[in-house]
């Protein structure tokens, strides 16, 4: 087996230095699988349906008896869409493209969602462990490089009873969990070991923003809490020598039209408290969508001044290992494309 090299920074302990290296063949869910502790996992992933306490809405309502919260789920899985993925950052798309699984509901309300069809209307295909399987059996079988397990939150119960159905039919992909960063750590901890790379949103600075425009309670707190975790679990991202990841974090903020994103300060706190060795993909296709377009705030495009602004910040904080997008449309101060 193959050592892959585990980036160390000053602050970076010895046991993380030990559990961030990367064997191949993998991914990391084997290991538990062979042990029997992802049975005892997705088991206890389970039971908080019965008083949900999966994501930090808290609604703790029985999605087992059919009842639904804030992400208007029960216990079938809804599938939007699943199918090779070329458009993700590329150690997630490599040449092969990520498999990527699009959920539908949330347990956010963002009123500039561009997939509101899905996140908020919860269009899709409803299905259980079994067919979801077959779902990741059929991406492996196109040849992409990991499944992209996007929105997946408020159905980790249901993603881990599919892992322990398709992997006695030789599933063997790694996971990347495509989150909006909302997160309980008694949810993460119960996929350590399980996800290889970890995908989150840090979409704001400002828990009065987060909550006005998505309705997600304390967002800044849960998601720092959440990136620490992550960043614990896996470390900085590596890849292999294709330049496709293999595991760690990659974290991603979406700059936002009169800085409501509060992006600086969101950069300034990864670099800080997290390491710059994290990349950080900082994006510019912000453009409103659903509710926005009645926001005065959300009403627009990016001005080319704002993502500027936003990728000097990253130069400043030493945020150099990420990614930006230069080439998408903006508009200028007076309105024009």
């Amino acid at each position: 087996m193959r050592l892959l090299e585990v980036p160390v920074g000053p602050d970076v302990k010895s046991d993380d230095r030990e559990r961030w290296k990367v064997t191949e063949p993998y991914p990391a869910y084997m290991q538990l699988y062979e042990t029997g502790e992802l049975a005892q996992r997705a088991e206890a992933a389970w039971e908080l349906l019965r008083a949900c306490t999966v994501c930090p809405q808290n609604c703790k309502v029985n999605r087992i008896a059919g009842k639904t919260g804030a992400c208007h789920s029960g216990t079938e899985t809804i599938v939007g869409s699943w199918n090779v993925h070329r458009r993700e950052e590329p150690p997630i798309s490599g040449t092969r493209g990520a498999g990527t699984i699009f959920f539908g509901y949330c347990q956010a309300r963002c009123t500039y969602c561009q997939n509101f069809w899905l996140s908020q209307y919860g269009r899709g295909h409803r299905v259980g462990p079994e067919r979801l399987a077959d779902m990741m059996l059929y991406l492996q079988k196109k040849g992409c490089h990991n499944i992209d397990l996007v929105t997946p939150t408020h159905f980790v119960p249901q993603i881990l009873a599919a892992l322990l159905v398709a992997i006695p039919k030789g599933f063997r992909l790694p996971f990347v969990y495509n989150c909006a960063g909302y997160e309980y750590l008694h949810v993460l901890r119960l996929l350590d070991g399980v996800i290889d790379i970890y995908m989150p949103d840090a979409k704001y600075a400002d828990n009065t923003w987060a909550l006005k425009t998505s309705k997600m309670h304390h967002y800044v707190d849960f998601n720092r809490a959440a990136l620490k975790e992550m960043y614990r679990q896996v470390g900085p991202l590596q890849v292999n020598e294709e330049g496709i990841g293999v595991r760690g974090l990659l974290i991603r903020h979406l700059v936002m039209p009169n800085d409501i994103s509060g992006t600086r300060e969101v950069l300034r706190w990864i670099a800080a408290e997290i390491g710059p060795d994290v990349p950080v993909s900082v994006m510019d296709q912000y453009f409103p969508a659903w509710k926005a377009f009645d926001d005065p705030n959300l009403n627009r495009r990016l001005h080319w001044s704002e993502y500027r602004a936003a990728m000097d910040a990253a130069e400043e904080f030493g945020l150099d290992a990420g990614f930006v997008q230069e080439d998408l449309a903006f508009i200028d101060e007076s309105g024009d494309v």
